[in-house]
């Protein structure tokens, strides 16, 4: 899955660089504290500012900074480039406390809910291979769509449509959350994505049963 891919490959870059000036940091402290320990007589320096080390300081600092923000916003446009063919279009409606998910595109505008009390969990059906543009919102309060396995997450706002455009590369299921605390029974508003081949979710959007009736 491309979000999890370019997650895994920003969070190893950045921790690089962050393990990297952290080293940095610890060993020129390390040289002071050794340079300028009790007992060594060490003239204090007689001058107030060193410019040019300064001037050296500030520019890989910035130089780090630049390069972080450039990389950064050069995976999102990875992550978020425009689907080519035109991807299939799921709906999906955040209410305290559960989901419910609309294929607009089907003739009969099928939806797929529940209450998510027990194991009555809905289901999120995908084909693989195929771009799907996700339309969150929210029918109350401020929900968030998770899927740990797979490093999705997006809020979703009364009044308002969030998207983004996700595809699946191997059939399977995996779990997906509310990541922000909505009320009482947050803690139970579970769901579950499934990827089935694009020849069996043809069949289950013309049959009207199938993968998505439960979980």
């Amino acid at each position: 899955m491309r979000q999890r891919h370019v997650f895994g490959q920003v969070l190893a870059l950045e921790s690089i660089v962050a393990g990297l000036v952290f080293f940095v940091v610890l060993a020129v402290l390390g040289y002071a504290l050794v340079k300028r320990r009790a007992g060594r007589r060490v003239a204090v320096s007689q001058r107030n500012e060193r410019l040019r080390l300064e001037a050296y300081y500030v520019g890989v600092l910035a130089a780090f900074a630049v390069f972080l923000v450039a990389w950064t916003a050069w995976q999102n446009h990875r992550e978020h480039q425009v689907a080519d063919p035109p991807p299939l279009r799921v709906d999906v409606t955040g209410f305290q406390w559960c989901w419910t998910f609309t294929y607009p595109q089907t003739a009969e505008r099928r939806s797929v809910s529940g209450d998510c009390r027990g194991d009555d969990l809905p289901t999120l059906v995908v084909p693989t291979g195929r771009p799907v543009e996700l339309r969150l919102t929210s029918r109350d309060v401020i929900h968030s769509l998770w899927v740990p396995a797979l490093r999705y997450k997006m809020d979703a706002f009364p009044d308002h449509v969030n998207t983004f455009t996700l595809t699946m590369d191997r059939e399977g299921r995996w779990l997906g959350k509310c990541a922000e605390f909505c009320g009482d029974l947050h803690y139970r508003m579970h769901f579950w994505i499934k990827a089935v081949s694009p020849e069996e979710y043809d069949r289950w959007l013309q049959s009207g049963s199938g993968p998505g009736a439960a979980a």
